[in-house]
């Protein structure tokens, strides 16, 4: 852990001698600002439980008239899933002008048209929350990127100004539009850092004051209720022309920095990394497992789910996932198969081979998505992400509900059998299509995955058991009531991948006491599967029983178990 000793020589690495000890000195005079915070109750000793389960919304996900939208997604969730999920990802509710929010104007502020900080404050009452903070770029209408156009002195080092002509090709890019974007300041026409769209203007946190701002911003956002923290983008931070200006050490120092002030004065807020990138340098952000992110988004998780059950193979999963771990109990995974993006292909570079991407590619477009594309630095272009739900991407447009019912579910299955915590898209619920609709009026691939949802109509699909929306909402009901009754789906639970047919994916779970564990089947394809018996593959006792906690049939190690068409066994010696 980097104790706030070390927060000086953090400042001194990331600035240099002098202006690190300027800045430590201007940062001791915030941290006691905030000192209130440390009335808040202490660090728990177990900052991780089996019942932790995330869900991945919208402020304005449902709405109903007559009431904000931020009071009716607390009304859906406080009547549907309090004890299912125990945490909220508010996704930015934030005023905004692009991208959904994540172009936010003022980070201090509530968007009116969700609600106000009352409302946020409603919803803590019943859900721990995890709040964006979006701070690689901020939008071209908030106050700081304005008073930069208009030359004012406060703001000129608030953003990234550079030469059009020098050679930034080796930069990584997310997206294929251009990295400089010209504006009309004060001073004549500058161009400007915007590594995601022309609305998003990069942050310059070589600039000391900007850090001290968003350090405060973040112990702000604690203040307001936030028991963990994303940061958005944020393999992004530091830029250094003549490198590709991605995970820079100055990055990690900073979110190094960022873990050390909330472990002084709120230690039980964790800090959730988002980089969309391949796996080594995903899990860099747990530092060494004391003194950066509590937990890392699991993304390759994401298309090799997607690619085992499409191909009926778990070869790929089980061999990736196989020397997964975090590394201390404090940290884990944040695993999710969906959210408000794409499913981002470039974390299985590597595990999956190019040909296998490109029929994810393929079915994506079959099945009635896009793809998003990034630029290269040998300037040519290559998937970034791919524009579909989950249960779209899953689902052959030729094939009967059934089929498509069961198949999505087995992808929850493995995302709620994994180690590590669950993050749950509000439309994984429910089974939800992509919306095409949304797709004609914006022209924003991202938009087919984002739909906003009439609550009225909602609850009467719900109410009717014979909607996809009824049943996939029922199966999801169940699982995640078993998994919060059992110690071995602790977020650290020990996990081990097995050798089986890879029609089979097979990972025992142990508790963290050694108390329990759990042999979780799932049978990956759509044809009966036949596992030859359990002490096969884990060495059991021969006469020893074990009963499927979903079904309540019981089995003998030494017997066969038969898997009916991506059937879920979770079975407890």
């Amino acid at each position: 852990m980097v104790g706030i000793g070390q927060i000086k020589q953090k400042l001194e690495f990331i600035y240099g001698a002098q202006l690190g000890q300027e800045t430590f000195d201007k940062l001791e005079k915030l941290l006691l600002k905030y000192a209130f915070l440390k009335e808040r109750p202490p660090n728990p000793a177990g900052r991780f439980s089996e019942k932790d389960a995330i869900l991945i919304t919208y402020g304005d996900q449902v709405q109903q008239e007559g009431q904000t939208h931020l009071a009716t997604l607390h009304q859906f969730l406080a009547s549907h899933l309090k004890g299912l999920t125990n945490s909220v990802h508010i996704l930015p509710f934030y005023p905004y002008t692009s991208d959904d929010g994540f172009s936010v104007v003022d980070y201090r502020q509530v968007d009116a048209n969700l609600g106000d900080w009352g409302d946020i404050a409603v919803l803590e009452g019943d859900f721990k929350l995890m709040f964006d903070a979006v701070i690689n770029h901020i939008s071209a209408s908030s106050a700081w990127f304005q008073g930069f156009l208009k030359g004012e002195s406060l703001y000129q080092d608030y953003f990234l100004v550079a030469d059009p002509r020098l050679d930034l090709s080796g930069v990584t890019r997310p997206r294929t539009l251009p990295l400089l974007t010209a504006f009309e300041t004060a001073g004549g026409r500058q161009h400007v850092w915007t590594t995601f769209s022309v609305d998003q203007i990069d942050l310059n946190f070589r600039n000391p004051q900007l850090l001290l701002d968003i350090t405060e911003l973040l112990l702000f956002y604690v203040s307001k209720g936030a028991s963990l923290i994303r940061l958005d983008a944020i393999g992004y931070l530091w830029k250094e022309v003549g490198t590709n200006c991605i995970h820079l050490p100055q990055t990690h120092a900073v979110v190094q920095l960022w873990r050390a002030v909330l472990d002084e004065l709120a230690p039980a807020t964790l800090l959730v990394t988002e980089t969309n990138v391949p796996h080594r340098d995903n899990i860099s952000y747990f530092g060494d497992g004391y003194n950066e992110a509590q937990m890392v988004y699991q993304f390759p998780l994401v298309p090799l789910t997607l690619h085992t059950l499409l191909t009926g193979d778990s070869s790929k999963l089980r061999l990736w996932a196989r020397d997964l771990a975090a590394p201390s109990a404090q940290t884990t995974f944040f695993n999710f198969l969906a959210s408000h993006d794409g499913i981002g292909v470039v974390p299985a570079k590597g595990i999956l081979s190019d040909a296998e991407i490109e029929n994810l590619v393929a079915t994506t477009l079959q099945h009635g998505g896009q793809v998003s594309y990034k630029n290269n630095p040998d300037g040519s272009q290559s998937p970034y992400e791919l524009n579909i739900t989950y249960f779209d991407a899953l689902s052959n447009p030729t094939e009967g509900e059934e089929i498509k019912i069961k198949r999505f579910m087995a992808s929850q299955a493995i995302l709620l059998s994994f180690q590590g915590m669950p993050g749950i898209y509000f439309h994984s619920l429910f089974g939800s299509p992509s919306w095409q609709e949304g797709f004609a009026q914006t022209g924003r691939a991202r938009t087919l995955n984002r739909q906003k949802l009439k609550l009225p109509e909602l609850e009467a699909a719900l109410a009717d058991s014979s909607t996809r929306e009824a049943r996939i909402f029922e199966a999801y009901t169940e699982l995640l009531h078993l998994r919060a009754r059992h110690k071995t789906f602790h977020p650290n639970a020990a996990q081990e991948l097995l050798e089986t047919s890879p029609a089979i994916f097979a990972l025992q779970r142990t508790a963290p006491d050694g108390s329990e564990r759990i042999l979780c089947l799932l049978n990956v394809t759509d044809r009966v599967q036949t596992l030859a018996s359990i002490s096969s593959i884990i060495g059991a006792d021969h006469g020893q029983e074990y009963l499927d906690l979903l079904s309540g049939i019981k089995y003998r190690a030494n017997e066969a178990v038969s898997l009916d068409i991506y059937q879920l066994l979770w079975l407890q010696g």
